[in-house]
């Protein structure tokens, strides 16, 4: 019973993890292909970076220097220039870096690149608490194994919710290395198949890189996009809406 309760806490957060990630943060603020409502946005803006430990608006001002600049020396974490061990430092260097620049606005190229962004960034990254979700995560993972008497749910479900930076280094570092390739995009783009399984469509990045307006990241019957997956659903319970297939 505590194998199951460990595989369901783990689940639970790593799927409410890549429905924020992939779903409202990637494909629907960075990108448009999903219209968030006025309500959703500000769900989004207000909930976000309690539930996968990063700034909506300072993620989606990061990825969006990476399509402007990547596989380039400008861009935030490319294997290409940082090594695929590199990136995992890269990507969180570089996030940090993102947020000092938006809060004392020394960077005036973010606020062109961001400048359809309404809001804010939250409250606890203006002051420099960035890393207190990770420690209200882990306070809930050790409540849990108090409560249980198990380890393993606890480790269970912080590493499902606190997710997002293997994903990140998976998509970043292997989908920018390793894989095949449907589009000449200019950069190192690389659509892996394991990656793509694994973090939700979004190792498919050669597809994404060449058609980013598009919502859906697969193109092959062979390429898995669990994440459009969740668009469709969540737009069929009214949360979300799919763009129009915008020319590119």
């Amino acid at each position: 019973m505590i194998y199951l309760t460990a595989i369901v806490l783990f689940l639970f957060g790593y799927f409410l993890n890549m429905f924020y990630i992939t779903v409202l943060y990637h494909r629907a603020l960075t990108h448009r292909a999903v219209i968030l409502g006025p309500k959703m946005t500000k769900w989004l803006s207000m909930t976000g970076i309690w539930i996968t430990g990063l700034d909506p608006k300072a993620w989606a001002t990061m990825h969006r220097l990476h399509h402007l600049y990547s596989d380039t020396k400008d861009d935030p974490h490319s294997p290409i220039h940082k090594g695929v061990i590199g990136v995992w430092k890269a990507q969180y260097v570089e996030y940090r870096e993102t947020i000092k620049k938006l809060k004392d606005q020394t960077d005036s190229r973010l606020n062109e690149v961001i400048k359809d962004i309404q809001f804010d960034l939250s409250f606890i990254s203006k002051h420099d608490w960035s890393n207190l979700p990770y420690y209200i995560h882990a306070g809930i993972s050790v409540a849990l194994i108090f409560f249980l008497d198990s380890y393993l749910v606890g480790i269970a479900y912080f590493l499902g919710i606190m997710s997002h930076p293997v994903q990140g280094w998976m998509v970043n570092a292997l989908a920018h290395k390793y894989g095949s390739r449907n589009h000449e995009t200019g950069d190192h783009s690389k659509n892996n198949f394991w990656v793509a399984l694994f973090v939700f469509g979004e190792g498919l990045q050669n597809n994404h890189h060449a058609h980013p307006e598009r919502a859906n990241f697969s193109e092959r019957i062979s390429e898995i996009d669990m994440g459009y997956w969740m668009c469709l659903v969540a737009s069929w319970l009214g949360l979300i809406k799919l763009a129009k297939q915008r020319s590119k």
